[in-house]
């Protein structure tokens, strides 16, 4: 391929860009086809009691696909994007026939099980075919505009299956708009997508100090390595509290203070589709930078949640469900950036899959936390702490993270990954 083929950007490659947009909207639509139906259909259809038992759903999901996640970016090096995003919506395929006919809220669980596989697979694999199209220069556009559309792709499930099962019923209705979702997309990925790896190994230099970490030395800088690169971690891992918030906690809450259902979709779904700004909010810290975006949002977000569970009426929590979707919309690209920024192209992808690990796997923590809290003290409870814990992690954010823009940053990579006359040698 010609250095003129291999030019990033997201004009130059619009049709390429234009179709992981449409995919990641699909990735938005298929978990956003639970999120105001499954727990109401757990408790009215299949008889769960246990507001924790209800939560479980949720936990299966966070920890597959956290673990999917890590592996995903990994392989996204190994094997090429568009292998792992074929895989991804593979996946999917029998999960609308699981929500259709399952007996038991057993089988719920397993299904999330496939929806954790599918959602780590063919997100991870969207984001980055767009890093590796648009180049350093449009990261945070590209970014913003992944998240915007995969996350208006959730509000735009969950008020269509809200909006079919207050019209019919709690399945298998709306699960029929899913499985016309998963198919679609499948045959996308198979027949339209082509490969982007390519332009992730052209713009690096493989000769430099830091190119070409192992697997577990990018795991460890991820991780605990790098102290800014630790605060984003932990901070992604406690802003997916506020996501399994609304997953769980916020239709059985509404619903409980007497709200319907068609209008407990509205709410969940103008949370979710305030993401859509991430397309602003992206684009605003190739500009700025990453941190102050992130601090914000991470106090907005929080001051949302809490306001929530301080008011009662239709429209106060709608509107408060919008200001914590706008904290959201604020942090999310811009805590994602942070380790593309930072980490060298040749393991980029490896080092988004770390922190994309560390953030998913907020879904389990706080799917138990959020059940225990609403099953051992009550519902309210579940808003108060998922709120303090953002106002906490907000703090350790605007303490310990640098800012990371390639153009006004200040974080530098806490030492040298390995020496240039030995780069086998890991330096201690």
């Amino acid at each position: 391929m010609s250095e003129t083929e291999l030019k990033q950007g997201i004009r130059e490659h619009l049709g390429q860009f234009s179709l992981h947009v449409l995919l990641v909207f699909a990735t938005g639509l298929t978990i956003g086809s639970e999120r105001a139906v499954v727990p109401v259909l757990g408790r009215d259809v299949l008889g769960v009691e246990s507001l924790f038992v209800i939560g479980s759903f949720v936990v299966s999901f966070g920890i597959v696909k956290s673990i999917l996640n890590l592996y995903a970016g990994k392989w996204g090096e190994e094997y090429g994007r568009k292998p792992v995003l074929v895989l991804g919506w593979a996946t999917a395929l029998p999960l609308p026939v699981i929500l259709i006919f399952a007996p038991s809220w057993a089988w719920i669980t397993v299904g999330n099980v496939l929806l954790g596989v599918n959602q780590a697979l063919t997100w991870s694999m969207a984001i980055n075919a767009k890093i590796d199209l648009a180049g350093p220069d449009q990261r945070g556009l590209a970014v913003g505009i992944d998240e915007a559309f995969g996350y208006s792709g959730v509000a735009v499930g969950a008020w269509v299956t809200g909006l079919i099962a207050g019209q019919w019923n709690l399945r298998p209705e709306p699960f029929y708009f899913l499985a016309v979702v998963v198919v679609l997309a499948f045959l996308i990925s198979i027949f339209l997508i082509t490969e982007t790896l390519q332009f992730a190994q052209a713009e690096g230099d493989d000769d430099h100090h830091d190119a070409n970490l192992p697997f577990v030395a990018v795991l460890e800088r991820a991780t605990y390595g790098d102290r800014t690169l630790f605060a984003a971690a932990q901070a992604g891992h406690i802003e997916n509290f506020v996501d399994t918030l609304f997953w769980i906690a916020v239709p059985l809450y509404l619903t409980s203070r007497g709200l319907g259902i068609e209008a407990v979709g509205v709410v969940v779904g103008v949370h979710s589709a305030m993401y859509f700004l991430q397309i602003g909010t992206g684009g605003l810290a190739d500009r700025i930078g990453r941190r102050p975006p992130v601090i914000v949002g991470m106090f907005l977000a929080g001051g949302g949640v809490l306001g929530m569970a301080l008011v009662d009426g239709y429209l106060p929590w709608a509107v408060l469900a919008a200001v914590s979707g706008l904290g959201m919309a604020l942090l999310y690209p811009n805590l994602m950036t942070v380790p593309s920024d930072a980490a060298h192209p040749t393991w980029r992808s490896a080092g988004m899959g770390v922190y994309r690990m560390w953030r998913d796997s907020g879904y389990a923590v706080g799917a138990i936390l959020i059940g225990l809290s609403m099953e051992l003290i009550g519902a309210e409870a579940a808003f108060y702490m998922t709120a303090v814990l953002m106002f906490l992690s907000g703090a350790i954010v605007y303490v310990w993270m640098e800012e990371t823009h390639p153009d006004f940053g200040t974080h530098e990579p806490p030492v040298p990954a390995t020496e240039p006359a030995a780069a086998a040698v890991p330096e201690d």
